[in-house]
């Protein structure tokens, strides 16, 4: 008695094939955007080069009084609080103390205590930079200490300088930083010799 083989035939579920193919094609799609993506942009702790130097002033936590940084390019352009941008150099945001860091979020107030203006500097171009810091309101008539970095964003973030600067009174103003930037975007002839911005105006 021979036995007969029955070839099974496998009925495929119209829904398993639909769910089969629109894997296909979702994998075909993450493949695509994954060969689109900029490997450089995935590089952990690179900075966008939307700048080649940042300039950084603050001053205390929560101090009330308001402090001015002004920047002058090779060419004499200035920035500053009615000028933000001059040149290559943009002022990112003028602090006023804490005049303008309480906002209102859902009828609860939100202080930012912090004290800073950055200005930044869009390109390379050579020569001497100078960055002052004016005290140009008060609300305590006490002295401001502030602080002044220079970072050099490319290739990778670096801090090229760090001080501070004190200014008694209001009305003052100090040299915070002078610096040379080469057409290479190295930078040297760092010091902080007094000179004169807030008279040019």
């Amino acid at each position: 008695m021979s036995r007969k083989r029955r070839s099974r035939e496998v009925e495929v579920d119209p829904f398993y094939d639909m769910l089969f193919n629109m894997l296909i094609a979702f994998v075909f799609c993450f493949i695509i955007a994954l060969l689109a993506m900029n490997p450089k942009a995935l590089k952990a702790g690179d900075i966008p080069a939307k700048a080649e130097f940042i300039i950084t002033v603050s001053w205390p936590d929560n101090n009330p009084n308001d402090l001015d940084t002004w920047v002058q390019d090779p060419s004499g352009e200035l920035v500053w609080f009615r000028a933000r941008e001059a040149g290559l150099m943009h002022l990112d945001r003028d602090d006023r103390g804490l005049a303008n860091d309480t906002i209102v979020v859902n009828g609860k107030q939100i202080v930012n205590p912090l004290n800073q203006e950055v200005v930044t500097l869009r390109g390379i171009a050579p020569g001497e930079y100078t960055v002052n810091i004016q005290y140009y309101e008060t609300k305590n008539g006490e002295p401001v200490e502030a602080t002044v970095s220079l970072v050099k964003v490319n290739p990778r973030a670096e801090v090229v300088y760090y001080g501070t600067a004190t200014l008694a009174r209001k009305g003052d103003e100090a040299t915070a930083l002078r610096f040379t930037v080469l057409p290479d975007g190295t930078v040297n002839n760092i010091n902080t010799l007094p000179k004169t911005l807030v008279q040019q105006i």
